[in-house]
């Protein structure tokens, strides 16, 4: 079996779904309350409220762009505003992390309400410091478009967590 096929990202349909294959070459860890996320690892609700600590590698003099999406919402069976942007931040330094760089659009919390949804944290290199804009809203954001706009290239790492809702599976409650 190759091993893309076991690629988690494949295997998760993040590869796909969000992102064209790619091949990792920097480092990523995003924490949250000091728990290190690993691909498909579950976090409840509670554990995302806040916005995660984000250490990356890479070169000095270099810069990245952060983007956290849902390509679930608003529910894995119906996902009508994939991607839904949750963070954006850019020119990041290398060897530093998120807080070092240019919040471009608010950490919010996930809250997914129907089923179990994915969140995938994608860092691209910059070509250097540069200006990125806002987008008008946060749902049907395009991750492959907006790395074209701004000529960012293919990603240089990603990772993604599931979550659902804290008092069960996430699917429709039966009445009592």
């Amino acid at each position: 079996m190759p091993p893309r096929e076991r690629d988690p990202l494949v295997v998760g349909r993040v590869i796909g779904d969000v992102l064209d294959p790619f091949t990792k070459s920097i480092s990523l860890t995003v924490s949250y309350n000091n728990k290190e996320i690993t691909n498909s690892c579950e976090l409840k609700r509670s554990q995302i409220a806040n916005q995660p600590r984000v250490d990356i590698g890479g070169d000095l003099g270099t810069f990245y762009t952060l983007v956290m999406v849902d390509p679930d919402a608003p529910s894995p069976s119906e996902p009508s505003l994939r991607e839904y942007l949750h963070w954006l931040v850019t020119n990041i330094p290398a060897t530093t992390g998120a807080t070092y760089g240019q919040e471009v659009v608010c950490y919010e919390s996930p809250k997914p309400n129907a089923g179990i949804h994915r969140y995938v944290f994608v860092l691209f290199r910059q070509l250097g410091r540069q200006t990125v804009y806002a987008p008008g809203w946060r749902q049907n954001f395009i991750t492959k478009d907006f790395a074209e706009l701004y000529n960012l290239g293919s990603p240089v790492a990603a990772v993604y967590f599931n979550s659902q809702r804290d008092n069960g599976t996430g699917g429709r409650r039966l009445p009592p």
